[in-house]
């Protein structure tokens, strides 16, 4: 979809999309559209509602989108997104979105990336008799009297592009999502939007120590890769740290999984947020410097495979009891953790894991689980996925709860064993690889990053954190 904006709306015909604040009384004609009307009893900008209106001596069809009274932005993406994704018919060449001035620029980005999202399709390898819709033919138009209204409306397409990379990664099979195809996403992606991609493979790895991350590795055949991305900029006076959790498809290794395992691609869930996410960093050109680590492997079941009992060492030099193979993820982020940190020094770090099932227990499926012992990076985290809904919320991170995972043989263990505080206590084992950094927060979105909607009759993907971090990075 090929995304302008443009106030010359006198001789358009194509589809029209006017969306409306919820008015019990009825909604008010626009001016350039006297001659469209509806009956209050059929429309009145409720929420989640649509009224859809030909105008055969035009030609022009009309989609009447309510919003309802007080419309946050989740639900305004949603609107427009159900529109592209559930009309597609009515969305021929030329399509002209048609803000009032009292709809502010949040409407209008949020309108235009739902649009843009609502593109998306799951069927990447189907055969099929009729080609999916060729949405680069289709142009959108955007009327709106907000100021910087291009660069706005460029901005929502950059986010939804971002969005849609996210989508693709966490939704492709993992035969064809593996550490090597995330390397070279990840090269591929620098060279196009301006950022430094460096790529640790096993023999790489092993010479830096990175010891619990080629622990998990060891059982697939599958070659592990060490992301390492650089963005910089000039003026920027800010060190960002990003780590995201990269399990391309989780097993649970020799502690196999006994249910569930056909979602376990969505493992790497954490990994797609943060390559999305610095793909839009480089799109947006933000003025910060990040540095981002994404440790990538496979948690599989081989004669090589790591085992229950085993000591393993780590990059930071402690030493881990590994309890559970299937508490892996907590592993490659702590090498990945300590990496970060030791070699770049970031003034703040934010990881996203899909982590545990305790965090879905938690909060279910609309809330992912933050931990940070830093009041103001938390708060700035919750006011930053609150104002786009995607929403965090802080578990205690008590040390108490670090007496958990001492070991008598090693410096700490992997897992507590017990179906208790599942999602603190893995927080608390990552925090021991941090090096008590004052400026660091981590993110279970086990139970956000993949999930059911309308858009799908499967589990997909949401592209969740992706938005929330350019957001907590432009304003805080």
């Amino acid at each position: 979809m090929i995304v302008t904006k443009g106030n010359t709306i006198n001789d358009f015909i194509g589809l029209i999309l006017l969306p409306f604040f919820e008015n019990e009384n009825g909604i008010q004609s626009r001016e350039a559209f006297k001659n469209i009307s509806v009956s209050k009893s059929l429309f009145s900008g409720k929420k989640d509602t649509q009224f859809i209106v030909e105008d055969k001596e035009s030609g022009n069809i009309y989609i009447f989108v309510g919003l309802g009274r007080n419309p946050e932005y989740k639900s305004v993406k949603t609107a427009f997104r159900r529109l592209s994704a559930k009309q597609e018919d009515l969305f021929k060449e030329k399509v002209l979105l048609y803000l009032t001035d009292e709809m502010d620029k949040n409407i209008l980005e949020a309108a235009v990336s739902g649009l843009v999202l609502g593109t998306y399709r799951l069927g990447h390898y189907k055969n099929q008799q009729t080609l999916p819709k060729d949405w680069t033919k289709t142009s959108l138009l955007v009327h709106t009297g907000l100021k910087d209204a291009e660069q706005l409306t460029e901005r929502a397409r950059k986010i939804a592009d971002a969005q849609m990379e996210t989508f693709y990664m966490v939704d492709l099979p993992p035969n064809k999502v593996t550490p090597v195809f995330l390397a070279e996403w990840a090269e591929k992606a620098g060279r196009k939007y301006g950022f430094e991609t460096k790529v640790l493979d096993r023999k790489k790895a092993e010479k830096e120590n990175l010891k619990a991350f080629l622990a998990v590795g060891q059982g697939s055949e599958r070659e592990p890769q060490f992301i390492i991305m650089e963005y910089r900029s000039k003026s920027a006076k800010k060190h960002f740290g990003l780590v995201g959790k990269g399990v391309t498809f989780d097993t649970g290794g020799l502690n196999i999984k006994t249910q569930g395992m056909v979602q376990m691609k969505c493992d790497m869930g954490g990994a797609a947020t943060v390559l999305g996410a610095f793909q839009l960093i480089g799109d947006l050109k933000l003025n910060i410097n990040v540095t981002a680590v994404v440790p990538c492997v496979e948690n599989a079941v081989d004669n090589k495979s790591f085992l229950p009992s085993d000591v393993i060492g780590s990059y930071s030099g402690k030493t881990i009891e590994v309890i559970d193979t299937d508490a892996e993820g907590r592993l490659i982020l702590a090498d990945g953790l300590s990496y970060l940190i030791k070699n770049y020094s970031p003034d703040t770090v934010v990881d996203f894991a899909t982590l545990t099932g305790s965090a879905v227990g938690t909060f279910g499926y609309e809330c992912a689980a933050l931990f940070s012992k830093n009041e103001e990076l938390s708060k700035a985290l919750q006011e930053s996925g609150e104002s786009i809904g995607e929403r965090v919320w802080p578990l205690p991170m008590w040390d108490v709860y670090k007496n958990e995972m001492d070991s008598d043989i090693a410096d700490i263990k992997n897992y507590h064993g017990k179906p208790i505080a599942g999602a603190i206590t893995a927080a608390k084992f990552l925090e021991y690889f941090t090096e008590n950094h004052d400026s660091w927060a981590h993110i279970d979105i086990a139970g956000t990053a993949f999930g059911d909607s309308e858009f799908a009759k499967t589990k997909h993907a949401t592209a969740f954190g992706v938005h929330l971090l350019i957001k907590l990075l432009e304003n805080h």
